[in-house]
């Protein structure tokens, strides 16, 4: 039996805004590897009062006593200079949200790399763990790959997989996988010091893209099947939120919500419904197939299931969830 070759330990400099990276910072610092220095964004207005907050990075830095930078431009000369003046051997970046310039790749003695939560080539972009699963993929991971000039292009130094739960959430699988990047990382690290560390291409004819969420991907088309409209409410919890308008058979009473859970329903459906519309039993008629909504949050009210808002909102068969998109287009009606 061969012993394990010896590595030495790195020079870290970590960049990251996201709570994505958190995991990878933790398990880093138990790691044999320095932390030189960490730079993220500086704090932004949040939360109902828009006060300023930094990042949770900067927090973790401070409570862990580690060098931190806020910067809103990485790539300047000034940030360059100060990153060369550590002699880093490696550049960590973890949900960053800013393209990284040649110029600073170049400068660590080793690599620069990015942690993204994918199986790359498939769903290069902002939002990967949103589209897997509006996307109704079955499985994914953690790539650790090198920094590259197209976006999340790099060679891959590690995978890490995973199955997507039937009924798991974006921001629950945000969770596992953070827990599952910060081994990953550490791993790839200490491949690197080693020399053991693998540089395979990627298999660019695969790719595919996961850009930045915006308001109009959160809007339903109850034309779409039961199973794809469920998707994007899974892959759209707990941000921005799959959304609709609850608008009676009437037209006396509407209400925009977010649906936080639903079901495909196992019974036959009344095809002559039209899609978006409440059958007998209070399930929604999708293009194909229904939907029962388990949990919703009314525009400015509490999370609540749907007997709750039913009987609140005296919910009958015949009333509609419409896509806000369709309400907000409609004569003079802007919700």
């Amino acid at each position: 039996m061969h012993d394990e070759p010896k590595h030495r330990s790195l020079r870290i400099v970590y960049a990251g805004s996201g709570p994505f990276g958190i995991n990878c910072l933790d398990a880093v610092l138990e790691s044999s590897h320095e932390i030189r220095l960490i730079i993220t964004a500086p704090p932004r207005p949040a939360g109902r009062g828009r006060k300023s907050r930094p990042t949770g990075v900067r927090r973790w830095a401070e409570a862990h006593n580690v060098p931190v930078v806020e910067t809103a431009d990485i790539n300047s000369p000034g940030m360059i200079s100060e990153i060369r003046g550590l002699a880093p051997d490696v550049l960590v970046v973890v949900a960053f949200a800013s393209k990284i310039s040649g110029e600073l790749t170049a400068v660590p003695a080793l690599a620069a790399v990015n942690v993204h939560a994918s199986l790359l080539p498939k769903y290069r972009g902002a939002a990967p763990i949103n589209w897997a699963i509006i996307k109704g993929e079955s499985r994914t991971g953690v790539t650790v790959i090198t920094l590259a000039e197209r976006m999340d292009a790099g060679r891959i130094l590690g995978i890490a997989e995973t199955e997507i739960g039937e009924d798991e959430t974006a921001g629950e699988l945000h969770d596992r996988l953070a827990a599952m990047a910060g081994p990953l990382l550490v791993d790839v690290l200490d491949r690197i010091a080693s020399g053991r560390v693998v540089y395979a291409e990627q298999d660019h004819s695969r790719a595919t893209l996961a850009p930045r969420l915006n308001k109009v991907d959160g809007y339903i088309d109850f034309g779409e099947s039961a199973r794809q409209v469920r998707n994007r409410i899974r892959g759209l919890w707990p941000w921005p939120g799959a959304s609709a308008v609850y608008v009676s058979k009437a037209g006396d009473r509407r209400q925009p919500v977010t649906i936080a859970g639903a079901g495909v329903v196992d019974k036959p459906v009344d095809t002559s419904l039209p899609a978006g519309t409440l059958d007998e039993d209070l399930c929604i008629a999708c293009g194909r197939g229904a939907l029962k909504i388990d949990m919703l949050k009314p525009s400015g009210r509490r999370l609540m299931d749907f007997a709750s808002f039913a009987n609140g909102w005296r919910c009958r068969p015949g009333d509609m969830f419409l896509s806000k998109g369709v309400v907000a287009g409609g004569a003079g009606d802007h919700v």
